[in-house]
């Protein structure tokens, strides 16, 4: 399988880069990423998507969500189906990728870690028995994160949320408020500090009782195998939006 990498030289980008070589049925024919000149690669990297040549059959996003437009247009272009793992992405931008999809396969989630999106479908099926109790989350990551709270929390929230219809409030932290807490709140607390990889803690409070689901990960390896699995996925699928839940199916 032929693949083209956003965001081949960052992070994210260099253990995808390190994971995929290792596989036999895998290979990157070109890469795009705005420091096109940071590392020397076995593939050709461009600045932007629309000066990519290279054909693939399926395009890994692991960028800056500044970037999905260029990442997009090239996608629907070429009709090479797209698995986004960036996160911070807008409502605007989320409702060009469900555009889009009508047109090429397209595969995107708040957190490509499959024992992440395990925890949120934990934490929806423990709001139908738990409707009652306070709900907080707390996200922890390293201190060169730069959005604040994380994706995978919004994943994580919306997830519960959509339990109670949407009705739920989203509160981040509590500095500046002097008021009791409200029943229709759900926190989001935002923790930055070292090289945390990423911790994430959904706890449920109620009367005399706390429950508590949590998932940590050790590497930024279980992301990229994530996307990679995502990609196998993505390539034998028709025209539509897919996440996560349709993977786990």
């Amino acid at each position: 399988m032929k693949i083209i990498l956003s965001g081949c030289n960052g992070k994210m980008g260099r253990v995808l880069v390190k994971i995929i070589n290792e596989e036999k049925d895998l290979e990157i024919v070109a890469g795009i990423d705005a420091n096109h000149e940071g590392y020397e690669n076995p593939f050709p990297v461009y600045e932007k998507a629309e000066y990519c040549k290279e054909k693939a059959d399926v395009l890994i996003d692991f960028s800056h969500h500044s970037a999905l437009k260029d990442v997009l247009a090239y996608s629907v272009k070429t009709k090479t189906p797209l698995v986004v793992a960036t996160t911070g992405l807008s409502g605007e931008d989320l409702k060009a990728l469900m555009e889009a999809s009508k047109d090429l396969p397209i595969f995107q989630t708040g957190n490509m870690s499959l024992g992440v999106n395990v925890l949120t479908d934990l934490a929806k099926r423990a709001s139908l028995g738990l409707k009652d109790f306070d709900i907080e989350i707390i996200e922890k990551h390293h201190n060169q994160k730069v959005d604040a709270p994380s994706g995978t929390a919004y994943l994580i929230a919306n997830g519960i949320n959509e339990v109670f219809n949407d009705k739920k409030e989203f509160i981040y932290g509590r500095h500046g408020r002097s008021e009791k807490r409200k029943n229709n709140e759900i926190s989001i607390h935002a923790i930055r500090g070292g090289s945390i990889v990423g911790e994430h803690t959904v706890i449920f409070a109620g009367p005399d009782e706390i429950i508590e689901i949590k998932h940590t990960a050790l590497s930024k390896d279980i992301f990229a195998l994530g996307a990679i699995k995502a990609a196998r996925f993505l390539n034998v699928q028709k025209n539509g939006f897919y996440n996560m839940n349709d993977l786990l199916k």
